[in-house]
């Protein structure tokens, strides 16, 4: 079903995250909850023509020894779609690095990496999600303007800022839509796109993040496009297939200029 809401939103990429411990409570493995998602995701990708990859997160607030059992479930899977690793929950406190053996085995097991950081916390959540958790994304990011020398690190190394602008109001992380740094950080030539967060909880939909992107934000139809093919791009897919979606895409968009 979450495949088909994306389809009619005419999303071609979906890159779902969820922690699968939360699932295991009435007695399900990792490797069980993985394969029950995998299989209605690979349906819906079957069935409506979205490409799909799983990102299995950790939360902060489990002990290292859990994140780790995540990370190397999400290994042995790949085979069933998973392509990433992240890290969510509240940030005061509880630094990112405490899960860096977790972070460690998943970059060597061939995973992407993103981490939510920068929205509760400052921006040295930001520094250590990157130092110590080899994140090649980042999730929220929105006071990682508060350190100009780790900006331009960020900017420097194209790690991918994944932009949420209705959740970000909602969290109290900006007052208003028209106050998020994500156009400040483009026209610092930052690598920025948009995401939903929750498309439920938020209310809100790809589409119309971008357009609150152009009403509230004043982002052209040739800046919107390059946020969108800057997701492509960063997709945690293996490149050949990651290649042929961004040049898909690229057509797409040119089609309809």
């Amino acid at each position: 079903e979450m495949v088909e809401d994306a389809a009619a939103d005419n999303v071609r990429l979906l890159e779902v995250r969820y922690c699968p411990e939360l699932s295991t409570r009435g007695g399900l493995t990792l490797d069980e909850v993985i394969a029950a998602e995998w299989r209605g995701l690979s349906r819906g990708e079957r069935e409506f023509g979205v490409r799909v990859g799983i990102i299995n997160c950790s939360l902060r607030h489990y002990d290292p020894e859990t994140s780790l059992r995540i990370a190397e479930s999400s290994i042995a899977n790949r085979p069933h779609g998973v392509v990433g690793f992240d890290l969510a929950g509240g940030e005061q406190g509880r630094p990112p690095g405490a899960h860096r053996v977790a972070f460690d085995a998943a970059l060597a097991g061939g995973l992407g990496i993103t981490v939510h950081a920068g929205e509760a916390a400052g921006a040295e959540s930001v520094a250590e999600a990157i130092r110590a958790c080899h994140a090649n994304r980042l999730g929220h990011a929105t006071r990682l303007a508060e350190d100009p020398a780790l900006q331009d690190y960020v900017r420097d190394r194209r790690i991918l800022i994944e932009t949420n602008l209705s959740s970000n109001l909602q969290t109290g992380a900006v007052a208003r839509i028209a106050d998020h740094p994500v156009r400040r950080y483009y026209d610092a030539g930052l690598n920025v796109t948009l995401c939903t967060d929750s498309w439920l909880m938020s209310g809100t939909s790809l589409s119309r993040e971008y357009w609150l992107a152009h009403t509230e934000l004043g982002f052209s139809r040739a800046e919107i496009d390059r946020m969108i093919l800057n997701a492509f791009a960063a997709s945690f897919l293996p490149w050949p297939d990651r290649e042929a979606l961004l040049t898909d895409a690229a057509s797409a968009l040119e089609a309809i200029r």
